[in-house]
């Protein structure tokens, strides 16, 4: 069994530590009324089984800063805060690419969408394709952060992730996956993702189970909008302690998340 944290690192210095090499990411939780029901639905996409990371699980759209995403966060006056600024980016470009949905694009027309993606799928720029439409700006204000994740897992890459929550634009194209890296998208409530999960229909790994279990304490994205309000985004390094007689993986008991353990033997990192 590997020690991602060593126990003997106190919970205050565990949530702390960013391990070196640690990849910046951003990763985007977009919640719309439900057709049935009374839960904010959460868009998901299920990672293809041949990616390095997370193969096969269920997760939320999102995945690595690129350097580009940092001049659009600049222009867009983030330059005080430009990793924060950047992850913005990251987590609306990235959702446009895998899921076809323009998150925080207003002026982006429905039957422009396809186009837009499909360039930044070969390669282009965001910051080229905003300036090419006149210096068009994107609404990077409209991505509520709530968490920051940075698991040490020795079997899986390490990600500095930062999570931010929207509420879905109105849109009225089918969405779809990018296939080189999924191979399905789907709508769901954080209890009937959950519920999945329990039955072995999905796979979840440890940060996607934790904070489906944080959205699921609220009904929509205004009420998780307010609880996020709530509580501070820090660091989250999980690490093992021995807990009830047995071995578990933490995370700190003050970042509004209602299960902050789960025993290592079941977890999945990754």
């Amino acid at each position: 069994m590997s020690q991602d944290v060593p126990p003997s690192v106190p919970p205050a210095a565990a949530a702390a530590v960013l391990p070196d090499g640690a990849i910046p990411a951003a990763t985007l939780v977009i919640m719309r009324p439900p057709e049935r029901g009374t839960s904010d639905e959460i868009l998901m996409v299920k990672r293809s089984t041949t990616m390095a990371f997370a193969a096969g699980a269920v997760v939320f759209p999102g995945g690595r800063v690129d350097p580009d995403d940092y001049l659009v966060a600049r222009q867009h006056g983030f330059a005080a805060d430009e990793a924060d600024g950047a992850a913005r980016v990251a987590a609306l470009r990235e959702t446009l690419e895998e899921t076809g949905l323009a998150v925080g694009w207003p002026t982006l027309a429905d039957d422009e969408v396809a186009a837009v993606r499909q360039a930044l799928l070969g390669g282009t720029l965001l910051s080229d394709i905003l300036a090419a439409r006149g210096d068009e700006r994107i609404a990077l204000e409209s991505l509520v952060p709530f968490a920051r994740w940075c698991p040490n897992f020795k079997e899986a890459r390490t990600f500095d992730t930062r999570f931010y929550a929207v509420a879905a634009p109105p849109h009225s194209h089918e969405l779809t996956v990018e296939e080189a890296e999924h191979s399905h998208i789907f709508w769901a409530s954080a209890q009937d993702t959950l519920a999945m999960a329990d039955r072995g229909d999905v796979s979840v790994i440890f940060p996607t189970r934790r904070n489906l279990e944080r959205l699921a304490q609220v009904a929509d994205f205004s009420s998780f909008s307010a609880h996020s309000g709530q509580f501070p985004v820090e660091l989250i390094t999980p690490w093992i302690e021995e807990r009830d007689g047995g071995t578990h993986l933490c995370i700190p008991a003050h970042l509004g998340y209602p299960i902050t353990s789960e025993r290592f033997d079941r977890v999945r990192r990754g």
